[in-house]
């Protein structure tokens, strides 16, 4: 990973549920400034869980939190330091929506911080023209469709201007279109400062997008640039994940000399298209 300070960091934290296995142990885990990080791991492998320790909404049974290098308490004070640091937006945005209104909903988070009502217009407009969904304001939450919905929340969240935004499976129901208008989305909060960590499943949207990833496998938590970790493929068969299609590429490109041996492969499909370009100028 990148150097510099942590905003949100786990240490040797472990996490039990109530009469179940251990799901988390030992895990050391951080989330640095200005990169977008991707969180892989299969059905079950604890990622919702290590995103709940990173944004409080659970506390580990062993280890501890620490924001900016200080560690987090759990009373209410030390709480909320931290979600107006660190939002989470859950995989299901039903999960998240109850509010009668769009706008009243954005408003929620803001509101309960005690702002001046100044305030909390400023930041519910500025966060739904950050996800697209202005003209929605007023509109009655249950009316929205599914990508609505998942804009709505996240939109919810980005009105408490949190430096980290953690996204579990943002993508996950939303067609092509959809997951491009998110993409897009997620690549303007990037720009105007928020650093994102998304939770997936998607090996090629993780190789797409993420500056770092981190993968949950049996024999703990691996972490590193994204394109060095995914060609690990033994890494990936350990966290039962298949091989992103662009490393696939990149061996293909490297065979017919189009590649060199320590050069980057392509990460999107117009990238591919690119190198097609190259051999037949």
């Amino acid at each position: 990973m990148t150097a510099g300070p942590h905003v949100v960091e786990l240490l040797g934290a472990g996490y039990a549920y109530e009469d179940g296995p251990t799901v988390l142990d030992d895990v050391t885990f951080g989330i640095r400034d200005g990169r977008s990080l991707a969180l892989l791991g299969r059905n079950g492998s604890g990622k919702t869980t290590l995103l709940r320790l990173l944004s409080g909404g659970l506390r580990p049974s062993a280890g501890e939190l620490r924001l900016e290098g200080t560690t987090v308490s759990y009373g209410r004070a030390g709480l909320t330091r931290l979600r107006t640091t660190v939002q989470l937006v859950v995989q299901d945005p039903d999960d998240q929506l109850f509010a009668a209104s769009v706008g009243q909903d954005v408003s929620f988070g803001p509101m309960n911080l005690g702002l001046p009502e100044p305030e909390v217009r400023e930041r519910v407009a500025d966060a739904l023209a950050a996800l697209d969904i202005t003209a929605l304001r007023d509109r009655p939450t249950h009316l929205l469709s599914y990508g609505q919905r998942k804009r709505a929340a996240i939109a919810g969240a980005v009105a408490m201007r949190p430096r980290v935004l953690i996204l579990d499976e943002p993508t996950a129901g939303l067609d092509p279109h959809g997951q491009e208008r998110l993409l897009e989305v997620l690549r303007r909060l990037r720009a105007a400062g928020t650093t994102v960590v998304m939770a997936t499943h998607d090996v090629d949207l993780a190789l797409r997008w993420a500056d770092d990833t981190a993968v949950l496998a049996p024999d703990g938590l691996h972490t590193g640039p994204t394109a060095e970790l995914l060609a690990d493929g033994r890494l990936l068969d350990d966290a039962r994940l298949r091989r992103p299609w662009g490393q696939a590429a990149a061996e293909v490109l490297r065979a017919h000399g189009l590649l060199g041996a320590d050069a980057t492969g392509p990460r999107t499909p117009e990238d591919l298209a690119g190198y097609a370009v190259v051999r037949t100028a």
